[in-house]
């Protein structure tokens, strides 16, 4: 993810994130084999999808209603 641009939380090595022109970021959250994507760009988070998609296999599976057990 740092050859994208975002940076590794210093708190938290799951959490990415990018700050945006717009002054607003958008974060990538890493847990085993489950990943959310969060930002209010709707095109960054498909920009960030295909990004993905270039070196990974994954399942989209569009908007979150849990994730690691925990109810959004």
């Amino acid at each position: 993810m740092i050859e994208y641009g975002y940076t590794q939380s210093q708190f938290n090595h799951f959490v990415y994130f990018r700050k945006l022109l717009d002054g607003s970021f958008i974060y990538l959250l890493l847990y085993v084999d489950d990943m959310l994507i969060i930002s209010k760009s709707k095109v960054e988070i498909n920009k960030l999808k295909a990004q993905l998609r270039n070196k990974f296999e994954i399942k989209d599976l569009e908007e979150a209603k849990k994730i690691i057990g925990i109810d959004i």
